[in-house]
């Protein structure tokens, strides 16, 4: 024990000097006028040379793999403030706790103070992210590949309850996880035209010009496994113009044209997801998915050839995931690389092409299928437009060698929609290219099978499988909710962080007045967090002793955020008629962005803030009802809504959502849930059982049913009174002082179509409501459920998940590192001739 109190006091000695040093020397100020920023930079740039060394030895041993690296391509990487989870990884959180107190600074304000990386948009990004803590945390070679967006998705704010798009400058306070390694430069290429010829051996051969040329420049994050000495690598690019300034044109007195190509080629990678209402929009779409993938393609053709004569084992070396159809370009892009530039012939070059990719499918929507114009996609990419015109040719052979004279079949698997405006079908494209597809949830898999991709799981029954999704409990259990944390570490031990089955040994507590007891502070005490911090912003004093039924999520009419507005009137008309009703007080929490360009979603947000107006504004039944539409939600929001959660809303019509990851992260922290048989709501019900999961509303085979036997919204509306009422109140403008207009698109649109079935599931939603409200007046018996749904979340860890990819699709297992280099030898500083590794081996 002394030896172990001498070895941590050298250690947080050893922390305090470094803070005063990188102070100094990094950030160039003394502690008198250093800003929380130098102090936040400091702290984190101690942090990060305290992982140097795992870093430095994982990409050694990335580099002399043998076995395959798992290359994860994403248009997002929603990956969070990274300080909290790196010292947690790290097994350096005490320890910083400690040497910051003892220099005087809070560590929980810099934490707090860090600014969030804008790179993701919602769950696609944030499964991405939780991916890569468990590639790392199973000591899974791999690497992340992305966009660096220089702006993000965007900051929300409020402004007359109308949702606001502000600039997301993340990087701007200075980022101290990355860097930059401009020798790993790419040329990317854009438009242009090709040209055929025959080579020495008498082979076809194209040659693509490209119109432009842009720069992608390589920074590297380290992703951090749990207490492991894997420490994996999120790659993004930025693009930059070959030249960004041009002397002879501002000489002349074109400024502009001085900068044109620097501000044409940056635009790339500006922001995520730009508005593609407009033709630009989806040109400049295009460009980012395009440039990614060919940079990241490039990439791993590097790597490969540093330890291989050619590319013909390429795909024994390298895995690469397609994190749904945003980077389905890819595919044909190492077809290109294969055959222009390295020479292979078609046959071999696509049987490694197939046997690279794998692809996940995120959606059922037809809507959210991407599809590119033929006429762009050959502007802008014309040779990769050529190539896929082969794929598809070849393909629609084989097809109708599988099925004669069955012209339609031949027509829905084509790449090429030729209905209307001719069309790229990238889902079609992804499916044909990779050698697995999966689902994300049980459902989800079926209904691919039976409906989205039934003619691919005809034509190969063995190529789609079902991985479920997953979220990591180090980020959304250990980090966001320490107190939850520390009981279940108490009782249990803290192996269950790392092997989250082990959590179903709080079920031989359930029964434990103390512990229950313990459960329920636990859970007001992050309530009480969060009351205290929105009451200083909005001035409302929030009760932390009600219910928080929170619905959390991207706003998009599919997930049905109005019908839990529909459920809040419904109470506040009959709170309104009978201030007796005998119901928990609640307070209901909103929070989720709406794409620039969707007005649906965006006037779903000024409902939900007008309501929230009037509700919190009326003193009979203030105190009764409240409503927080939390602004700018995010990962960092996200660490304190889904502890304080007891009542989580997963309410999508059955069949449209994919699979969900947020009905998981409230469940994992003791939050019941509220929800349809929808993407993993399905499979979440079935580990906590029936009698811990509030079920409403109609299965996938209802929904077809009623649409087939033909809907009709408005006879639902004239037939139930409650309804009516609460339509009627937004339809007159009681939320919207007088003011008939503003909500008459949404009325109307529900009234007249309602195209997910939101009256439909209204009566049901309703009714579960009410026995929601009469569970939660009985505190032991909510406790015990809460208890058993965080003791049976086991399965939704996405250590299991990437286990499954692993075994189903990728077929490796993990490698775990050994720490051979130091940074100088013992004898010294000795410098290697130009092109040798400047470290040294341990073993050697």
């Amino acid at each position: 024990m002394p030896k172990k109190n001498a070895i941590e006091r050298e250690t947080v000695d050893k922390l305090k000097r470094a803070f005063a040093y990188k102070l100094f020397f990094q950030q160039g100020v003394l502690p008198l006028n250093a800003s929380l920023n130098d102090y936040y930079l400091a702290v984190s740039y101690t942090l990060r040379d305290r992982m140097q060394r795992l870093f430095i030895n994982s990409m050694a041993a990335l580099r002399e793999s043998r076995g395959r690296i798992i290359c994860y391509l994403s248009a997002e990487f929603l990956m969070g403030p990274h300080l909290l989870n790196n010292l947690i990884n790290l097994g350096l959180h005490d320890a910083f706790v400690q040497a910051t107190g003892e220099t005087g600074l809070d560590l929980q304000q810099i934490i707090d103070h860090e600014e969030e990386p804008g790179l993701g948009n919602g769950g696609l990004g944030r499964l991405a992210a939780c991916y890569l803590d468990s590639l790392a945390s199973l000591e899974i070679p791999a690497i992340g590949y992305g966009i660096r967006y220089e702006f993000g998705m965007f900051d929300q704010a409020f402004e007359n309850g109308w949702q606001k798009e502000l600039s997301d400058r993340w990087l701007q306070p200075g980022n101290p996880w990355e860097f930059k390694k401009a020798d790993f430069t790419v040329a990317v290429g854009f438009g242009g035209h090709t040209t055929a010829t025959t080579d020495d051996r008498g082979c076809y051969r194209v040659h693509w010009h490209p119109g432009r040329v842009v720069k992608g420049i390589p920074y590297d994050t380290p992703i951090p496994g749990y207490k492991v000495n894997t420490v994996n690598i999120l790659r993004l690019w930025s693009a930059e113009a070959p030249k960004s300034f041009d002397f002879k044109e501002f000489n002349v007195g074109d400024y502009f044209g001085a900068v044109e190509e620097k501000v044409l080629a940056e635009n790339i990678t500006k922001v995520l997801y730009p508005n593609d209402e407009q033709f630009q929009g989806k040109v400049l779409r295009l460009r980012q998915q395009y440039f990614f993938v060919a940079c990241s393609m490039h990439d791993m053709i590097r790597l490969h050839l540093l330890q291989n004569a050619n590319l013909d084992t390429f795909h024994r070396h390298f895995a690469v995931q397609l994190n749904d159809t945003h980077p389905a370009i890819a595919i044909p892009e190492l077809m290109r690389l294969l055959i222009d530039v390295h020479h292979y012939d078609w046959t071999p070059a696509w049987k490694i092409t197939a046997a690279t990719f794998a692809y996940t499918n995120h959606t059922l929507l037809p809507e959210a299928m991407e599809k590119w114009p033929v006429s762009l996609l050959g502007e802008l990419l014309p040779r990769h437009l050529e190539i896929i015109l082969e794929i598809n040719h070849r393909f629609l052979d084989q097809v109708r060698c599988q099925f004669p004279g069955d012209e339609e079949i031949v027509r829905r698997l084509s790449i090429i929609d030729e209905s209307g405006e001719r069309s790229v079908r990238m889902a079609n494209l992804a499916c044909i290219g990779s050698h697995k597809i999966n689902g994300v949830a049980e459902l989800h898999t079926r209904l691919l099978k039976e409906y989205t991709l039934t003619d691919f799981h005809r034509l190969w029954p063995e190529k789609l499988v079902n991985i479920t999704n997953g979220v990591t409990p180090r980020r959304w259990i250990a980090l966001s909710n320490p107190g939850l944390s520390e009981l279940i570490a108490s009782a249990i031990g803290e192996s269950w962080i790392t092997n989250l089955d082990q959590l179903r040994d709080l079920e031989a507590l359930v029964d434990d007045p103390a512990f229950r007891e313990q459960w329920r502070q636990v859970k007001l005490a992050n309530k009480h967090k969060v009351c205290s911090f929105y009451a200083q912003d909005s001035c409302i004093l929030f009760n932390p002793e009600a219910m928080f039924d929170v619905q959390v999520k991207r706003i998009h009419e599919y997930k049905r955020q109005h019908l839990n507005l529909l459920h809040i009137i419904t109470l506040y008309h009959q709170l309104k008629n009978n201030p007796r009703l005998d119901i928990p007080p609640r307070v209901f929490v909103f929070g989720g962005k709406a794409a620039p360009g969707y007005f649906m979603a965006k006037l779903i947000i000024k409902l939900i803030n007008s309501v929230a107006e009037v509700v919190n504004g009326d003193p009979e039944v203030n105190g009764r009802l409240q409503i927080l539409f939390v602004p700018n939600f995010n990962v960092q929001i996200g660490h304190f809504v889904y502890p304080m959660a007891d009542l989580s809303e997963q309410i999508s019509l059955a069949g449209k959502e994919a699979s969900g990851t947020g009905n998981m992260k409230f469940s994992m922290n003791g939050a019941l849930t509220i929800g349809t048989l929808d993407g993993a709501n399905v499979e979440i019900r079935e580990e906590v059982g029936d009698e811990n999961f509030f079920l409403f509303g109609m299965n996938v085979e209802e929904v077809q049913a009623l649409w087939d036997a033909g809907y009709h919204p408005r006879s639902i509306f004239d037939e139930n009174e409650n309804l009516r009422a609460a339509v009627n109140l937004i339809a007159t403008g009681h939320f919207s002082h007088g003011d008939r207009e503003l909500f008459r698109p949404l009325v109307d649109s529900l009234l007249n179509h309602d195209p997910y079935m939101v009256f439909a599931d209204y009566q049901a939603y309703i009714d579960c409501q009410q026995r929601v409200g009469a569970v939660f007046l009985d505190q032991e018996q909510w406790t015990r459920m809460s208890i058993l749904n965080v003791s049976r979340m086991g399965k939704f860890s996405s250590d299991r998940a990437i286990t499954e990819y692993c075994e189903k699709i990728w077929q490796v297992k993990g490698a775990p590192v050994d720490l051979k280099w130091e940074c100088l030898p013992k004898e010294g500083i000795v410098f290697p001739q130009h092109g040798a590794p400047f470290m040294t081996s341990s073993s050697q």
